[in-house]
């Protein structure tokens, strides 16, 4: 987060009460003087209860009332005036607003679980960029290629593809091996919105069995999730007694960690391939650890189990929807931060950005998606994403897109600025389908569609947008993969 004004404050007196000067960015500050004491080691060794007090101390009050405070996972929460429940919530971007807020402590503390632990503010979030503009570095994709080449043909009959979603990607004389690599690029992914040039994919080209959903230009991709993973290995565990099982499973788990190595050198996969890495590395280099749990039918809650709290943010898609789609909502209104320069409001310009997406998908039946967002959501938010869903005139109406492209407003000012929206609009457009059951579109939502008009002429490559290369196995509709 930038520096919106020059800003001086002294460390805090009794009773929590801040010293500053006119020029002061009340959300800075706090955030700076919240990170330095989470990192004190005096920190951890902290009762509860004077935790508590000292965030409550930096709690800050912007001029409408609201009520913020910096805390677990190192964000914002604010607190809505409606249910009176602390939410995950991107914090104002405009410096008039943020250099009025003033420290006020709550009367009734903040929740224990708001309080930093301390781990979760180690965290290396990485980028919310897409594959759209950068391509993912030469070395990574060499080194991914390497690990298909070496194992594409190993031991069919020791590793098959299993049943389930990679049997509806890939035909089914592919080895599993090839399906490990994928599954772990497409876990490991923060937004699977892909070039249709991009090497990654074009590589996996001749195992697929039906082409893969998007156009020329982007491939919109799903998220493949834990369980499939998981299968791969637990699979193998349970398909040769004994010591050959857990063999097979271990060589399996071995290739799942290889190819999170290999990814997390691109900050666009970096966090959640150190939390596989932490999950599946232990069964590669010990692979009867988990046979009792495959016994049961326990190995994804083994793998998440071995997850470390400060890595806890990068599975919650796999165990919490809701605050899943949160942390997408947050790095969406992050990734508009460009539109405070013109005075908008970044979080209403995301609540507007979420309606026109919503609209589209749900061809405007949105009684049933909305009111399954609202709890997740702040009221101020809950205002906002209202008024622009059934409000045609209102001015928020104007942030969506129109004839496939962003209003000029909105354009992001350069390359990776406008690859970050990409990737931020996807990951929260997967982010509330999800919560909701409802079905992604399988050539992109409207609002991450719009943005790639901003990136064609930015990408690394200089040709058109070509399909990915390779003979499939059949030509159906490409929408199948969400369909699974």
């Amino acid at each position: 987060m930038g520096v919106l004004a020059a800003e001086t404050f002294s460390r805090p007196v009794v009773g929590g009460i801040y010293h500053y000067r006119v020029h002061w960015d009340g959300f800075t500050a706090i955030e700076r003087d919240v990170r330095a004491m989470v990192a004190d080691p005096r920190w951890a060794t902290l009762p509860g209860p004077a935790r508590e007090q000292a965030i409550a101390a930096r709690t800050l009050v912007t001029p409408d009332g609201s009520r913020w405070l910096f805390g677990a996972h190192a964000r914002w929460h604010r607190l809505d005036r409606v249910d009176g429940r602390w939410h995950l919530s991107a914090p104002p971007a405009l410096p008039r607003v943020r250099s009025a807020a003033r420290p006020a402590p709550p009367t009734s503390g903040v929740p224990h679980l708001l309080v930093p632990a301390g781990p979760d503010f180690a965290v290396d979030r990485g980028s919310t960029q897409a594959f759209v503009g950068p391509d993912v570095p030469e070395g990574v994709t060499e080194r991914i290629r390497e690990l298909v080449v070496a194992h594409r043909r190993l031991g069919r009959a020791d590793f098959p593809l299993p049943e389930g979603v990679f049997r509806d990607v890939f035909a089914a004389d592919v080895a599993g091996t090839v399906a490990a690599v994928w599954g772990t690029i497409m876990w490991c992914a923060y937004a699977p919105a892909f070039d249709g040039n991009e090497v990654l994919l074009s590589m996996f080209g001749e195992f697929l069995a039906r082409p893969l959903p998007g156009d020329d230009w982007v491939r919109w991709l799903p998220p493949v999730p834990l369980d499939a993973l998981v299968a791969l290995y637990a699979e193998r565990m349970l398909a040769r007694p004994g010591e050959a099982g857990a063999r097979l499973a271990g060589r399996m788990a071995g290739l799942v960690v290889e190819t999170a190595s290999v990814l997390r050198a691109d900050a666009r996969f970096r966090l959640r391939a150190d939390a596989l890495l932490a999950m599946a590395g232990p069964a590669a280099t010990r692979p009867w650890l988990d046979a009792p749990a495959a016994q049961t039918g326990a190995v994804r809650q083994a793998w998440l189990a071995r997850r470390p709290p400060r890595l806890a943010v990068a599975t919650l898609s796999e165990t919490s929807p809701g605050e899943h789609f949160r942390h997408r909502l947050y790095d969406l209104v992050e990734a508009l931060g460009h539109v405070a320069r013109s005075g908008a409001d970044p979080r209403a310009v995301a609540a507007s950005l979420l309606a026109a997406d919503i609209a589209a998908v749900t061809g405007g039946a949105t009684a049933g998606v909305v009111p399954l967002l609202y709890p997740w959501i702040d009221d101020e938010m809950r205002r906002s994403l209202y008024v622009a869903l059934t409000d045609p005139a209102h001015p928020l109406r104007g942030c969506w897109p129109s004839s496939g492209a962003l209003p000029a407003a909105l354009a992001p000012p350069g390359r990776d600025a406008a690859a970050a929206l990409l990737g931020a609009a996807y990951a929260t457009g997967l982010a509330w389908c999800a919560l909701t059951g409802t079905t992604p579109p399988p050539r992109g939502f409207p609002v991450s569609s719009a943005v790639v008009a901003c990136l064609m002429h930015e990408r690394d490559d200089t040709a058109p947008g070509l399909p990915v290369t390779g003979e499939f196995h059949d030509q159906s509709e490409s929408g199948w993969l969400f369909h699974t």
